[in-house]
């Protein structure tokens, strides 16, 4: 996942971008601050406490539509909080009475007409995240690399929409099988050898860890399309497929040199130094 702070009348709004079901997800909370124009957090908090309590006894399914998602709280640690897709926030403005909703439904339009741009115009999308990784220092290499293997994703999860497959945990489950069956982990842990938490894993892949994905998505590609796999079962058995293929590709090129593709290295930045506190000798 990708998380992006940005902002509504200068007041910050947590997002998180899932790549695998390709949702933006706000959170509630820092919503609720901007339309109740709450001074804090706490009390935005409380606020949708009691909001949540009064749909649940209307039986709204608002509250259900939430999920919990790790963002950066103020305190400068991930904790987990409320979040929403745009389209369920909308439906939520409705029962916040506020002078704030006309605007912050147009704001959270804007997020999506963002996204709907992207989409019909992928060069968009690819010229934001080129110019991030620079920022990022990554390499032009690297970049290059990500971006090929970006548009070989994208190519496969064009063939399972249009093949039956629904985006969010379907498209979640087989990343992870060809994942698993190229590398010889999940993305779970592979993230987890990296010391990744919410961070997006293929923004910290090595060269050869970028390839070798790359590799995998597109052999699943061509043979679901060869075998026109339609739905979940065929579709696994092709990710399954697919992704032995770069396994064998990566297990040649390990015996060859005697080092593991899948890696442990991260752009993560290094962590702050702690001052150091020094006392002066007594006279």
């Amino acid at each position: 996942m990708k998380i992006m702070p940005t902002e509504f009348d200068g007041q910050s709004i947590r997002r998180v971008y899932d790549e695998a079901t390709e949702t933006w997800w706000f959170s509630v909370v820092d919503v609720v601050q901007v339309l109740t124009q709450q001074p804090d957090d706490l009390t935005a908090r409380k606020y949708w406490n009691q909001l949540k309590r009064r749909l649940d006894k209307e039986g709204s399914q608002l509250v259900t539509s939430c999920h919990q998602l790790k963002m950066l709280a103020a305190d400068g640690k991930q904790r987990l909080t409320d979040a929403a897709t745009a389209e369920t926030l909308l439906r939520l403005v409705q029962s916040v009475p506020s002078p704030k909703a006309e605007p912050i439904k147009l704001w959270l339009a804007k997020a999506g007409y963002e996204r709907m741009q992207e989409m019909s115009d992928p060069a968009l999308s690819l010229d934001r995240a080129r110019q991030t990784w620079q920022q990022h220092g990554r390499s032009d290499k690297w970049i290059q690399q990500r971006m090929t293997g970006q548009e070989t994703r994208n190519k496969l999860t064009d063939y399972w929409r249009e093949h039956e497959v629904q985006p969010g945990d379907e498209f979640a489950v087989l990343t992870n099988i060809i994942h698993q069956e190229w590398s010889g982990v999940s993305v779970k842990d592979h993230k987890k050898l990296k010391g990744l938490k919410s961070h997006n894993l293929r923004d910290h892949m090595t060269e050869a860890e970028l390839i070798f994905t790359a590799l995998a998505e597109l052999s699943t590609r061509q043979i679901a399309e060869n075998t026109d796999a339609t739905g979940m079962g065929e579709n696994k058995g092709a990710a399954q497929a697919g992704g032995r293929i770069a396994r064998q590709a990566r297990t040649q090129l390990e015996s060859q040199t005697g080092k593991s593709v899948v890696s442990g290295q991260n752009y993560l930045a290094p962590p702050a130094k702690k001052a150091v506190k020094r006392t002066l000798p007594k006279a």
